[in-house]
C-alpha cells in the first residue's frame, strides 16, 4: 500500500472519496443478484477460475449472517477475508502504485493489500446490516512495521471503544489493546475524522470525487444496485 503519511496531501484525495453513504446506501440493503454480478465479472475480468469458489462463499455469508448479532458478524466477515485473501502489493498485483479493489476484485485475485480488506470488509458489514456511523475506515502507521497501513474500525456506540478489524491478526481487538498501531485519521460516510487529545475530531467532507468514486463506479459496473444521490 503506498500511502504517504503527509497529511495535507493525503488528506485532499481521501477528502474526496467521502460519497460512500451518499452513493451506496440504497444499493447496501437492496438484495445484490449474484448471478449477474458474477456474469458481469466475468464480462470484465475473463474466467473468474477459483475466484467464483470464494465469490460463492460470500454471497453465502451474506445470507447466513444476517440474523447475528454485530459482534459475531464483524469475527464471520474479519475471519472470511483474512482467509480468502493473500497480501499482496499493488505494484506486484495490479502494477500499479495505489489501486483500489472492488469486493469482487478481491475475491476474483484471492488478493489485495490493506485497504482492499479493509473495503469488502466495510461493504460486508453494511450489507448485513451495520449502520455507516459505527463503522470507520481508518489509516494508521503500523509501528512494529514502521509502515502505512489501513484497518476497518467498529464503534459499539459514539463514545465507545473502537473494536480493530485488521488483515494482520485475526483476532478483533480493542483499539486500546492496539499499542502497535498509530491512527492518523478515519472516514466514513458522514465525514473525516482526525484523532485528537479530546478523541477524534470530525474535519468535515467533500462534494468532490476520488478514487472512492471509482469503486462505487467498478461496483455498479459489476451489477451491484449502486444509486447516487446528491
Amino acid at each position: 500500500m503506498a500511502v504517504c503519511f503527509a497529511i495535507p496531501r493525503t488528506l485532499r484525495w481521501l477528502c474526496c472519496a467521502l460519497l460512500l453513504a451518499g452513493v451506496m446506501l440504497g444499493g447496501l440493503h437492496a438484495d445484490w443478484d449474484f448471478s449477474l454480478i458474477s456474469r458481469r465479472a466475468q464480462a470484465l475480468y475473463g474466467p473468474l477460475g477459483e475466484g467464483q469458489q470464494r465469490i460463492d462463499a460470500w454471497q453465502y455469508l451474506l445470507a447466513t449472517q444476517k440474523q447475528v448479532n454485530e459482534l459475531e458478524q464483524l469475527k464471520v466477515v474479519n475471519q472470511f477475508f483474512n482467509k480468502q485473501m493473500r497480501y499482496e502489493e499493488d505494484i506486484d498485483l495490479w502494477h500499479e502504485v495505489d489501486y483500489w479493489e472492488t469486493p469482487i476484485e478481491a475475491l476474483w485475485k484471492g488478493a489485495g493489500d490493506c485497504e482492499d480488506y479493509a473495503i469488502a470488509k466495510y461493504f460486508s458489514l453494511r450489507h448485513l446490516g451495520v449502520s455507516s456511523d459505527k463503522l470507520r475506515i481508518t489509516y494508521v502507521k503500523a509501528l512494529r512495521l514502521n509502515r502505512a497501513h489501513m484497518v476497518l474500525t467498529y464503534y459499539s456506540s459514539a463514545e465507545a471503544m473502537p473494536l480493530v478489524l485488521d488483515s494482520l491478526i485475526d483476532a478483533i481487538k480493542p483499539a486500546s489493546q492496539r499499542t502497535d498501531l498509530l491512527p492518523v485519521y478515519s472516514f466514513n460516510a458522514e465525514g473525516l475524522w482526525l484523532p485528537g487529545a479530546k478523541g477524534n475530531k470530525k474535519v468535515g467532507d467533500t462534494k468532490r470525487l476520488s478514487r472512492w468514486q471509482d469503486v462505487l463506479k467498478k461496483m455498479q459496473a459489476e451489477g451491484f444496485p449502486v444509486e447516487t444521490t446528491n
